[in-house]
């Protein structure tokens, strides 16, 4: 047969592959339309993971377990109280009257499976009829929320560090408690004075308590490292303790050694350490940033026995040697030098060891996520035992997102390598999600934008959180590879 190409029509080619509609782009101005007919959208579609680990976890368990509260509510059960307020601070309103923003929240509402919260007073009263043993109670609820969550994440770290450290919390008000003492930044005033613990692997925060603005004595320090080593995960065989000179006595050095914990702590100036210094033999320090560097067995007076100090001095520069500078926290100054000392029971090199202290640093900034972020310096009350207890349930907001990131981390990474992801990054990145809750034939759930950048870092943490599942031997872990040194 013969084909004329001028008189035959060529067959038109198969389509190899499916062609992407070509969408226009929404043209939104002055004139468009609004409404506000649309019901159960969300801004907080992130909250799902946080019950979803709560629930999986067992945490409702735990709170009614260790909270001893007498008082018997009629709108909601005090778990809910409870989790209501941690959930207000995680999501960002860390004041009680702010908390008529979320009345109507349906992801919120959802999860503590009311129709709406109650108002700011009944807040206000549950908190005020809490017991001052709330705290050490919530603060114990962290501790097995802990065990609980290393064992489901697969968190196998034996040895940790802990950091120790103080922070200032001004008052303006006649809040009981307050008293005029270090204020650096609004001195004269009066303020609290927390005292408070990170493990630094993972960035949780171990233990503290709301304290009033007196400086801490032994016997409050010894306290609180007693608390911070109940509170670590009975896997941890060996800890490394750091602090600064807030914290140089006897009695935290006592603390230390006798739980054959490894620290390294500023010394505090006093006239015969000033004089030991200068009657040491120094050497130069080409491994560290100072001039020179000794060290020495010193035994401070009241002290038992003789520490090992470690030292480094700065030379002056000529113009400065004469002027009067204020004394600064951890360095003292001399006419000539100045000096940074250490006390210690840690084994190496003195760079290695001054180096080992300087990653302390990395506290102060956890302090400022909690004090900014999570809550904590928003103390709801004059009374003293409201701001006690605000203090932990602050905290516990705090924690929830390093719990979180524990469960999203990546199954290869070792702890040296991990980062971690501030409460605001991870409100920005997973919690202020929109989302719509739907309900059909009796089955509720939610549904949330195939625009989010995020949804396969938040399809897999969704996917852990739940295989989180209890065992007769406690919870097995969802990630197969355990998260070590």
């Amino acid at each position: 047969m013969v084909r004329n190409e001028n008189q035959t029509t060529p067959d038109s080619p198969v389509d190899q592959g499916v062609r992407a509609d070509i969408r226009e782009p929404n043209k939104i101005g002055a004139s468009t339309p609004y409404d506000f007919e649309a019901r159960n959208l969300t801004a907080y579609g992130g909250l799902l993971p946080v019950a979803t680990m709560l629930e999986n976890l067992g945490f409702q368990q735990l709170v009614e377990e260790a909270l001893t509260i007498k008082r018997q509510t009629r709108v909601m059960p005090v778990y809910r109280f409870i989790l209501g307020m941690v959930l207000a601070c995680y999501v960002g309103f860390s004041r009680l009257n702010q908390l008529r923003y979320l009345a109507r929240e349906p992801m919120l509402t959802g999860i503590l499976r009311v129709a709406q919260l109650p108002p700011q007073c009944t807040f206000w009263r549950f908190l005020a009829s809490l017991h001052l043993g709330v705290a050490s109670q919530l603060l114990k609820v962290q501790w097995r929320m802990r065990e609980r969550v290393w064992a489901a994440a697969n968190v196998a770290l034996d040895e940790v560090t802990v950091d120790t450290d103080t922070t200032v919390h001004t008052l303006f008000g006649n809040q009981m408690g307050g008293r005029k003492g270090y204020n650096p930044k609004n001195k004269g005033k009066k303020s609290y004075q927390p005292i408070l613990s990170f493990i630094a692997e993972t960035r949780e925060y171990a233990a503290g308590s709301l304290r009033n603005g007196d400086r801490p004595d032994g016997r409050e320090i010894a306290e609180h490292l007693a608390a911070v080593a109940k509170g670590l995960p009975a896997r941890v065989k060996a800890v490394y303790a750091r602090a600064d000179s807030g914290f140089y006595c006897w009695q935290a050095v006592e603390a230390y050694e006798e739980r054959k914990w490894r620290f390294i702590m500023v010394a505090r100036k006093t006239a015969r350490l000033i004089a030991q210094l200068q009657a040491a033999k120094w050497k130069r320090s080409p491994l560290t940033d100072a001039d020179e560097q000794c060290e020495f067995l010193y035994q401070p007076e009241g002290w038992c026995k003789a520490c090992r100090f470690l030292a480094l001095r700065y030379e002056k520069p000529p113009e400065s040697k004469d002027s009067e500078k204020p004394e600064q926290y951890q360095l003292f100054a001399t006419p000539e030098y100045t000096y940074r000392v250490f006390v210690t029971n840690l084994e190496g090199h003195l760079d290695a060891l001054v180096w080992f202290y300087n990653q302390r640093a990395a506290a102060e900034n956890l302090i400022k996520e909690a004090n900014n972020d999570a809550g904590l310096t928003a103390h709801p009350s004059n009374r003293w035992m409201m701001n006690a207890n605000w203090f932990q349930i602050a905290m516990l907001a705090y924690n929830l997102n390093c719990w979180l990131q524990l469960f999203n981390r990546e199954q290869s990474i070792a702890v040296e390598a991990m980062k971690h992801t501030t409460l605001v990054t991870s409100r920005l990145r997973f919690l202020f999600v929109a989302a719509r809750i739907w309900r059909h034939a009796g089955r509720v759930g939610v549904s949330y934008s195939d625009h989010y950048q995020e949804k396969g870092a938040f399809q897999q943490l969704m996917d852990r959180l739940r295989k989180v599942v209890r065992g007769p031997d406690g919870f097995a872990p969802v990630l197969p590879v355990p998260l070590r040194a």
